[in-house]
């Protein structure tokens, strides 16, 4: 029976390798090579039927039509004069009335939330755009269903584990592993969360440039939150945005990188808020 149990466990753990590197794609926007395992309008249907809920989390949508309209027009733009446009996602762009919680997040396909607490913080356009065009740069770079991919495989693994060590004598054996194997997993999706946020801070800087906007001010932007942080407890982007370490430096060398000779006296900051 143990060494069935094995063997079982073995067949599930090949068929989730199998599974996962058996499906491979490149990203026609950052050029990565990724292991997904669902179609850009699944990922659609799956943003747009989990936005209401997100919203209702954080008090439902701003009620000012001025504060969204302000909001989607400078979302629109990012989208439409950059290399945004050319993916398949049904890009919006919405405040969310809670004015206590500093906050953004992308859904999957396109859905894009900013709390009314940290657009209040911002002070222009091209910060408004900095942080926008990191939420679509999660998007366009498909990082929710590449975790939705690493999720399933680590599950199917935790369960191949508990079956492997399942033993009669020591019933409890099993799920001690089973427990061990998820921590492991949980510390794996971290680490990619942390690179998630670096390619998400390059493609910010690609996709507002692209829009005209200066780039410069998504270094504005951490510094804001990094201001807020200090009266009280982290800005709740920070935690759901884990800091790869340096990140000003990081984006200092994505604009760097983009232009050499120094950033064009034509993009802008926009209109203040």
């Amino acid at each position: 029976m143990r060494r069935g149990r094995l063997v079982m466990g073995l067949i599930m753990a090949l068929i989730a390798f199998a599974s996962y590197y058996g499906y491979r794609e490149v990203n026609p926007i950052t050029g990565e090579k990724q292991h997904i395992g669902m179609s850009q309008e699944q990922e659609v249907a799956m943003g747009l039927q989990a936005a209401p809920q997100m919203a209702d989390q954080f008090g439902g949508l701003h009620p000012d039509s001025n504060i969204q309209n302000k909001v989607q027009e400078v979302g629109t733009r990012l989208v439409q004069q950059s290399v945004a446009s050319s993916s398949a996602y049904k890009f919006s762009f919405n405040v969310l009335k809670d004015a206590e919680t500093v906050n953004a997040f992308a859904l999957p396909g396109g859905p894009i939330f900013i709390t009314a607490a940290l657009l209040n913080e911002l002070e222009n356009e091209a910060q408004l755009a900095g942080v926008l065009g990191h939420e679509v740069g999660h998007v366009v770079a498909r990082h929710s269903a590449e975790h939705m991919a690493k999720s399933q495989l680590a599950q199917l693994l935790v369960g191949a584990v508990g079956i492997a060590a399942t033993d009669e004598e020591q019933p409890g054996r099993g799920q001690q592993a089973a427990a061990a194997a998820a921590f492991v997993s949980q510390m794996v999706n971290l680490r990619y969360g942390r690179q998630d946020e670096l390619e998400s801070d390059g493609l910010g800087v690609r996709l507002m440039s692209e829009a005209g906007y200066d780039p410069r001010s998504m270094l504005e932007v951490m510094r804001i939150l990094a201001a807020s942080s200090k009266g009280g407890r982290q800005p709740e982007f920070l935690n759901t945005h884990p800091d790869p370490g340096n990140r000003e430096e990081k984006i200092k060398a994505a604009i760097a990188k983009r232009y050499p000779q120094g950033v064009p006296g034509q993009l802008t900051t926009g209109r203040p808020l």
